[in-house]
């Protein structure tokens, strides 16, 4: 027993080193005053400054940032209305296709997806002259047909495990259709539909490949900045930027964990 715990131990420490040493190694050499990657020069924030400096990687942040907000946005709303069908509704015409469509971004490669995408809305400006070239409204809709597929399951798996009872107790003491979702279902699902959100602003954020393929000249999110750069070869720049990333998801990890504890001390009899 004490030799498989020992083995537990060790490879859980190397899995733990192999996943989090490169994070390590590069937020270290953020700090490298060295303009060389690889070889280090000593602690500076020089290349922090000139990151802030840099217009480029500024403006495709920024534009990654509306863009994922709005996608996740409109997401949420399909999807949550596609997850409520297909867990409320009961069987009917057509919903075994509905499920399929929803199913079909999760498991179909980004390649193929993102030409898909492509060829439609270029074959859309040739019959109806929109989009008028490709560009930002271009990605949102893109981000909005892949992200709205895993708000769709998560809101499904959730009205499933959702007691049904409440809804019906509801629709007893004379709720319409409208203020029974709204008032009971919504608010009991809520939490589903907040994930559906931040994975959705998450994917949308880190998406590479569809945005290559649907995007137009002065259009670059943040992504395809930094891999054209990377191409280059890494630089110092790349590595502050990528140090700020990590510790904007850290601070959200760490408050989301505070939260969750305070809630459970504060449910938690005396």
């Amino acid at each position: 027993m004490q030799r498989k715990s020992n083995f537990l131990n060790i490879t859980a420490g190397l899995g733990y080193v192999f996943l989090y040493a490169p994070i390590i190694a590069l937020i270290v050499y953020s700090f490298n005053a060295s303009k060389l990657v690889t070889v280090w020069g000593g602690w500076s924030f020089k290349w922090y400054v000139e990151l802030f400096k840099n217009d480029q990687i500024i403006d495709a942040a920024l534009l990654s940032v509306k863009i994922a907000f709005i996608s996740a946005s409109l997401a949420v709303v399909l999807g949550t209305m596609a997850g409520y069908v297909l867990s409320r509704f009961g069987p009917f015409r057509g919903k075994m296709i509905l499920s399929g469509w929803i199913t079909a971004p999760l498991v179909m490669p980004e390649v193929i997806t993102g030409l898909s995408l492509l060829l439609l809305f270029v074959a859309m400006e040739g019959m109806f002259g929109w989009p008028a070239g490709r560009g930002t409204g271009t990605i949102i809709i893109a981000h909005t047909t892949f992200c709205m597929a895993y708000v769709a399951v998560i809101v499904q798996a959730r009205l499933s495990s959702l007691d049904e009872t409440l809804e019906e107790a509801a629709m007893d003491l004379g709720a319409k259709p409208s203020s029974l979702f709204f008032l009971v279902t919504l608010p009991l699902i809520m939490p589903a539909v907040i994930s559906g959100w931040l994975l959705s602003f998450t994917l949308s954020l880190d998406d590479l490949v569809i945005a290559s393929f649907v995007s137009g000249p002065g259009n670059s999110t943040l992504p395809m900045v930094i891999f054209s750069k990377v191409r280059l070869g890494v630089t110092p720049e790349v590595n502050a930027l990528a140090t700020i990333m990590i510790a904007i998801v850290a601070i959200g990890v760490i408050a989301a964990m505070w939260q969750m504890r305070r809630q459970a001390r504060l449910l938690k009899p005396e």
